[in-house]
C-alpha cells in the first residue's frame, strides 16, 4: 500500500478479478480503433499508456456489439466478429504487462445515433475491408454531411432502434437532430441483440479481457429500456421495473451461458437522468436510480460504475468547466449505501486529494477518471509517488468531445486533448522526447499556453530555455478566460505548465519585455514568438467613444459595472462568457450577433451551458442583427435579412467582442536566431488547443 493516498492504492475485486488500486479509466469514446473496429497500434498505445501510468482498471471506450444498428463512430472499437479477437488479445496482454486489468464496455447506441449511420455503416464497413481506397472516398464525402442530413431524407433512411418508437432525442437541448426517426424493436430483435452482447462478451473472454461492462447510462440502448421516458412498451419488456430490467437480466444470463458464471460483469448506470434540471418532467431521478442499482446487483452485476444523464442532459455527465468539483457525489453515496457490491463514480474529480477524501468519507469505493487521464495518463503514478503537484489537470474545456466528433466525421481520426497533445497520438510522439538540445539556448517570448508548452518541450529536449513575459504572472489570455469564478479551472492549464517548466529549470523573466538587446545577449538557437493577440476593434462609427470597451478590459477588472445596461457585440465564447460575467455583477445584458444563430461555430455544450443562464437572467439575445453605429447612450443595429430595418437599443456601455488578431513582434528580435516559430494567437486567433498543439509540434521539431 502506498504511503501517499493509502485508500486510493488499496486493491479490490470485481467478482473474482483483483484490481491493484482504486483508480479506474472510465469509458470515453475517443475513436482510437482501426476503421474496421479492431484494436491496432494506436488503441494499444493509448490504453497501455494509462496502465503504464498506474491506472488499476482500464475500461475501454464504447465497443459496438452490432454492425447493423449499433455503430456510433467510424473508429469505434468492435466485438462483432472473431476478426476483432487478435487485436483485443494484444491489447489485453499489453495492459496485463503493466500490472493492470482491463474490461471492455459493451455498447449499443439505440436512438442516440444517426439514421444515416444505421443506413450506411454496414455497407461502408464491408466495402472498406475489401477496397483500400474506400475510406478516402468516404471521408471526402463527409463535407456534404449537411446535405445528407436534411430532415426530409430521414423519411427514406433506416430508422434508429430503441425500446419504443416515437421517442427520438427530441428535447430542445439535444445535439441529435429531433427529426431523426426511431422505431421500436420487436421481441425477436431484442433477443437477437441480447445474443450479440453475449457473443461479444465471449470474444472478449477468448482475447484474455478480464471482464465486460454493460453500458446502461448516458441515454444509450440499455438505459432506453431502463427509463420510463424512453420505454413505453406494454409487453414484458416495459412497464414495471422488473420488466424494464428484463433485457439486462437476459443479457447477463446469456453471457453466463457462453462465458461461464464466474466471468466478471459490471454495469455503467445513470443514477439520475437529470431531465428535471433542464425543465422537463420526464425520466427517472435518483430515487429510482437506486432501485435500478439494487436490481442490477440482484441480476448478477458485480461492480457499478455510476454516472448520469442522457444526450439531452449531456452537460451533467461530461461537464463544462463551470460545474463544481464533485457536484454529484451524493449520487454515488446513495447507491453505495443501497448495494453490497463495489461502486465507482466519475463526476469532476481532478486531484488525488479530492479522490482520497471521497473514498475516506464513504461516497464511493472506486475513483472513475476519464478526461483527467486524457490530460495526464500518469495521474496515478504521480499520486503514488507524492508528486500530485505535477499532475496536468483536466480543465473541462470539452475539446476532447468536440474534437472527437469533428475528427471522426471529417477524416476518421481520433479525438484530442487541449492540454495534452500526445493524447491519442502516443504512437506518433514519445513520452520522453529525444534529448538533442545539448544546452543550446531557446528563447520564448510570451508565457501563455503556447509559450509555456514550447518552453516545457524544449526543456525536456535538453535546451536551455528563457521565457520573457511582460506581465507579472503567466497565463496570457487564459487569465481572462479564467476570470469568472465558475471558470477558474481554465487557469489550471498555465498554472500546471508553469510548475512543470520550473521543475525543468526554465528561466522565467517576468515583468520583462523582449528587446533586441536582451534577446541578442542570449545568442539563441531558436526563438518562439508566443506574444498572443489583441482585440479586434473595427472602425464602426463610434468605435472610439469612451463607453466602448473590450472583453479584456472587463475581465481584467480595468472597468467595473453594476446595475448598468450593457450591449455585448459578438456572441463567440468570449462574448457570451463576458456577458455572463457582467450579468453575474448585476447588469442588464443585450447580446448582438450578426450571424443567424448565437455562438456560431461554438461546440453545443458551451451553448447549452451559457445561453440558458443568460436567458434566465432576462438577457436580450439578438442573432441576425448587425451593428452599424455606437453612441454614448445606445447602439444602432440593422436586420441582416431585411436591410434598412433598424433599431436603436439604449445602453450605458458597449463591449466589442469580435475576436483577436496577432499582436505582432519586432522582426529585428526574430532576426536574432536562424530558427523561429510563431505559435498560438501570435500565429492566428484560436483556442487553447490550437495554441498548445502548435507549440508542441513546433518544439518537438527542434
Amino acid at each position: 500500500m502506498s504511503e501517499n493516498f493509502p485508500k486510493l492504492f488499496e486493491p479490490w475485486f470485481i467478482g473474482n478479478c483483483e484490481i491493484p488500486n482504486r483508480i479506474a479509466l472510465t469509458p470515453m469514446l475517443m475513436e482510437v480503433a482501426e476503421l474496421d473496429g479492431t484494436a491496432g497500434d494506436r488503441a494499444v498505445a493509448y490504453y497501455t499508456e494509462r496502465a503504464k501510468g498506474g491506472t488499476g482498471l482500464i475500461q475501454t471506450e464504447v465497443t459496438r456489439i452490432s454492425d447493423w444498428t449499433g455503430c456510433t463512430g467510424p473508429r469505434q472499437l468492435s466485438v462483432t466478429s472473431d476478426r476483432c479477437i487478435p487485436g483485443l488479445t494484444r491489447l489485453a496482454d499489453s495492459i496485463h504487462a503493466e500490472g493492470s486489468k482491463i474490461f471492455v464496455q459493451l455498447h449499443h447506441p439505440g436512438r442516440q445515433t444517426y439514421q444515416l449511420v444505421v443506413t450506411a455503416w454496414k455497407l461502408s464497413d464491408t466495402i472498406g475491408r475489401r477496397w483500400n481506397g474506400w475510406w478516402k472516398l468516404f471521408f471526402g464525402m463527409t463535407k456534404y454531411m449537411d446535405y445528407f442530413e436534411k430532415p426530409f431524407l430521414h423519411n427514406f433512411y433506416l430508422r434508429t432502434v430503441s425500446a419504443s418508437g416515437g421517442v427520438p432525442a427530441e428535447l430542445a437541448c439535444t445535439p441529435i437532430d429531433e427529426s431523426q426517426k426511431v422505431r421500436a424493436l420487436t421481441k425477436l430483435e431484442i433477443r437477437l441483440l441480447e445474443d450479440e452482447f453475449a457473443k461479444g462478451a465471449l470474444r472478449c473472454k477468448k482475447a484474455g479481457i478480464d471482464g465486460v461492462q454493460l453500458h446502461c447510462s448516458h441515454g444509450y440502448f440499455l438505459q432506453q429500456f431502463l427509463s420510463p421516458y424512453t420505454n413505453r412498451r406494454t409487453d414484458e419488456y416495459g412497464g414495471s421495473l422488473e420488466n424494464r430490467t428484463r433485457i439486462v437480466k437476459e443479457i447477463i444470463e446469456k453471457i453466463h451461458k457462453l462465458c461461464g458464471p464466474d466471468y466478471p460483469i459490471s454495469a455503467r448506470l445513470a443514477a439520475d437522468e437529470y431531465y428535471r434540471m433542464f425543465g422537463y418532467d420526464v425520466g427517472y431521478t435518483l430515487d429510482e436510480g437506486v432501485l435500478i442499482a439494487k436490481k442490477l446487483e440482484e441480476l448478477g452485476v458485480q461492480f457499478l460504475d455510476v454516472s448520469c444523464g442522457t444526450y439531452e442532459t449531456m452537460n451533467t455527465w461530461c461537464e463544462p468547466t463551470s460545474y463544481e468539483l464533485g457536484w454529484r457525489k451524493d449520487n454515488a453515496k446513495a447507491i453505495k449505501e443501497a448495494v453490497s457490491i463495489p461502486v465507482g463514480h466519475t463526476g469532476m474529480i481532478r486531484t488525488p486529494e479530492q479522490a482520497e477524501k471521497l473514498i475516506e468519507e464513504g461516497y464511493q469505493d472506486v475513483i472513475g477518471l476519464a478526461r483527467p487521464l486524457l490530460a495526464d495518463p500518469y495521474w496515478a503514478q504521480k499520486a503514488k509517488e507524492g508528486r500530485s503537484n505535477e499532475i496536468n489537470r483536466c480543465i473541462a474545456c470539452l475539446y476532447c468531445l468536440e474534437s472527437m466528433m469533428h475528427n471522426a466525421l471529417a477524416g476518421g481520426l481520433p479525438g484530442q486533448c487541449a492540454v495534452n497533445p500526445r493524447t491519442c497520438n502516443e504512437i506518433d510522439y514519445p513520452l520522453v522526447p529525444e534529448k538533442n538540445g545539448n544546452g543550446r539556448q531557446v528563447v520564448v517570448i510570451g508565457a501563455g499556453p503556447a509559450g509555456l508548452m514550447a518552453a516545457k518541450v524544449a526543456a525536456e529536449k535538453g535546451f536551455k530555455v528563457t521565457v520573457f513575459e511582460k506581465a507579472d504572472k503567466v497565463g496570457g489570455q487564459v487569465l481572462l478566460a479564467a476570470a469568472p469564478t465558475q471558470k477558474k479551472k481554465i487557469g489550471w492549464v498555465t498554472e500546471d505548465y508553469e510548475t512543470q517548466c520550473k521543475l525543468l529549470g526554465v528561466d522565467f523573466r517576468m515583468n520583462t519585455e523582449a528587446t533586441v538587446e536582451n534577446v541578442k545577449a542570449l545568442k539563441p538557437y531558436a526563438i518562439f514568438n508566443a506574444t498572443g493577440g489583441t482585440p479586434i476593434t473595427p472602425k464602426i462609427p463610434g468605435y472610439d467613444l469612451p463607453n466602448v470597451y473590450t472583453p479584456d478590459q472587463v475581465l481584467r477588472g480595468d472597468v467595473k459595472f453594476e446595475g448598468k445596461k450593457i450591449a455585448v457585440i459578438g456572441s463567440g465564447m468570449t462574448g457570451l462568457e463576458t456577458a455572463e460575467f457582467l450579468s453575474d455583477e448585476g447588469n442588464d445584458i443585450i447580446v448582438v450577433e450578426m450571424a443567424e444563430e448565437l455562438a456560431p461555430g461554438t461546440w453545443i455544450q458551451h451553448k447549452m451551458d451559457v445561453i440558458p443562464k443568460l436567458e434566465d437572467r432576462g438577457a436580450k439575445l439578438l442573432p441576425g442583427w448587425k451593428l452599424i453605429e455606437m453612441r454614448t447612450d445606445s447602439v444602432e443595429v440593422e436586420d441582416v435579412n431585411l436591410p434598412g430595418r433598424k433599431k436603436n437599443i439604449p445602453c450605458d456601455a458597449i463591449i466589442m467582442s469580435l475576436g483577436v488578431r496577432p499582436l505582432g513582434l519586432d522582426k529585428d528580435i526574430l532576426a536574432q536566431a536562424d530558427l523561429t516559430f510563431t505559435v498560438g494567437d501570435a500565429e492566428g486567433a484560436g483556442r487553447i488547443a490550437k495554441a498548445t498543439h502548435e507549440a508542441y509540434k513546433a518544439a518537438m521539431s527542434l
